[in-house]
């Protein structure tokens, strides 16, 4: 389950060791910790990381096919998390050191920064390949923060970026070798950490509000 550390003014969210998937349960870990560094004082910035193959593998399609039921409240709970970190009133950075899949690639998209190993891994959002469309609010998130040729590619042809790929698309700020991956994050993220408060998430909220409403659209997150 995700875990939280603090070195110096830096965060860091592990947010676990298997594929990551976005249970219910973990869903919650997340958010407490969210809650514990952005409730905190003072200078901060936030890192999340993973450790193993994967960064996060995305929705948890085991869970969510058990629980037909409540595939609407799973969908808002999804997107009220990306939406939380979209606007999260600190500076934010995903490491990316393994497989960054569908979901687990969005939740990647709403950090302000992204860190990703370079010869290993791959980031990719599959949904036209596994016949799931994206929601309103995930189009939203996506095409918000890549360039609209990018965005095109990723979500109409399920391309699989690698470290470099990624970074020439932009849809990572560095590809670094392996053992750099956390220690690079938490670098930019501890450079930053005089950004954090109000002023920061009024920024964010005002510079993505049309992806905001959409994410955190309740009465109809599916579209």
């Amino acid at each position: 389950m995700p875990a939280l550390d603090r070195h110096d003014d830096v965060f860091v969210l592990d947010i676990g060791d298997s594929e990551n998937r976005f249970h219910p349960d973990w869903i919650a870990s997340v958010n407490a910790a969210l809650d514990e560094v952005e409730n905190a004082e003072g200078p901060r910035a936030l890192v999340t990381a993973a450790t193993g193959k994967f960064f996060s593998n995305g929705l948890d399609l085991d869970w969510l096919f058990a629980h037909a039921d409540q595939h609407q409240d799973y969908a808002v709970s999804v997107q009220e998390l990306l939406a939380r970190v979209l606007a999260l009133p600190v500076i934010t950075v995903a490491a990316l050191q393994g497989h960054t899949f569908a979901a687990g690639a969005m939740f990647s998209l709403a950090h302000d920064f992204r860190v990703m190993r370079a010869d290993r891994g791959y980031w990719c959002l599959p949904e036209a390949d596994i016949n799931i469309p994206f929601t309103p609010g995930m189009s939203a998130l996506i095409q918000a923060r890549l360039s609209p040729q990018t965005a095109h590619t990723a979500m109409t042809t399920a391309r699989r970026y690698g470290g470099h790929e990624a970074l020439a698309a932009a849809v990572v700020d560095h590809a670094v070798d392996e053992d750099a991956v956390r220690a690079t994050a938490v670098e930019i993220a501890g450079s930053l950490t005089s950004k954090a408060g109000p002023t920061l998430g009024t920024i964010k909220a005002r510079m993505y509000a049309p992806a905001l409403a959409a994410l955190r659209d309740k009465d109809n997150p599916l579209g």
